[in-house]
């Protein structure tokens, strides 16, 4: 199985891609929603969460892991690294690879959660990839707890991002890089409020695209992974909101099973 885990339940955008373009492959995700966000807290309490969701998706069998949260990804991805000895995928190395790809006048906004701003990997990442590129950040920390209540079209979630991005549209970025997995369920909020020109990179399509890439690149591994198009669905804590969300995300029917976390 392919292990996919998110601090709630922006990583369901990952499973949503993965479903889309690898339908037959059998995956499990655990969303640590007793526990959300993780934007918020230490270094050492992220390493700690994202150690303890790997081993629940090592538990049940997954062989791959997918950090679909950009804020582990950022602070844990080479501790789980160095730590498992399954192939540990990240979401933040295929979206700058795919904004420099993309970007035309060298200026790309960042937004995410602030330990991912604060982190600066993506500052660091994109201006190793190329010369002379600017990067404009924003830490945008109400967005994830709207996403996890559902507020995903209200009149109050629209005057927060719009507030977020001004400073970047002002920047005249020609590229914006959506650094939270749960981002993109505001993506039809988010492009007429940074502008409809400006290139939106989702981080959950360009990391299934690099796994896509790596199973083709390595038989042997993609042989070990069943393909019976069975998912399974875990989380810290069941809740009727996760549950709905979920269902309209993915269009069908979720069942959820409760993890304690370790």
């Amino acid at each position: 199985m392919v292990g996919i885990f998110d601090s709630g339940i922006g990583g369901l955008t990952v499973v949503r891609e993965l479903q889309k373009k690898l339908p037959k492959y059998d995956l499990i995700y655990f969303g640590d929603t007793a526990r959300t966000p993780y934007g918020t807290k230490s270094k050492e309490t992220i390493v700690k969460y994202a150690l303890e969701d790997a081993q629940i998706l090592l538990n049940r069998g997954a062989k791959v892991i997918i950090i679909a949260c950009n804020t582990a990804s950022a602070v844990a991805y080479e501790t789980l690294k160095e730590k498992f000895k399954v192939p540990v995928f990240e979401v933040i190395t295929p979206a700058v690879r795919r904004a420099l790809e993309l970007t035309q006048n060298k200026r790309i906004g960042v937004i995410g959660t602030t330990a991912t701003i604060n982190s600066s990997i993506y500052e660091k990442l994109l201006k190793e990839g190329r010369e002379k590129i600017e990067v404009f950040s924003a830490a945008c920390p109400l967005l994830v707890p709207l996403v996890e209540e559902g507020w995903l079209d209200t009149r109050e979630t629209k005057m927060i991002v719009k507030k977020y991005l001004h400073p970047l549209r002002t920047k005249s970025v020609g590229t914006l890089i959506l650094g939270c997995t749960h981002y993109p369920l505001l993506k039809k909020i988010i492009q007429p409020r940074i502008g409809k020109r400006v290139n939106l990179v989702d981080s959950a399509e360009e990391v299934v695209k690099e796994f896509q890439q790596f199973l083709k690149d390595n038989p042997k591994i993609d042989a070990e992974l069943s393909k019976t198009s069975q998912a399974k669905y875990l989380a810290s804590d069941v809740s009727a909101r996760f549950q709905n969300i979920a269902e309209k995300w993915l269009s069908k029917k979720v069942e959820l099973e409760r993890v304690d976390v370790l």
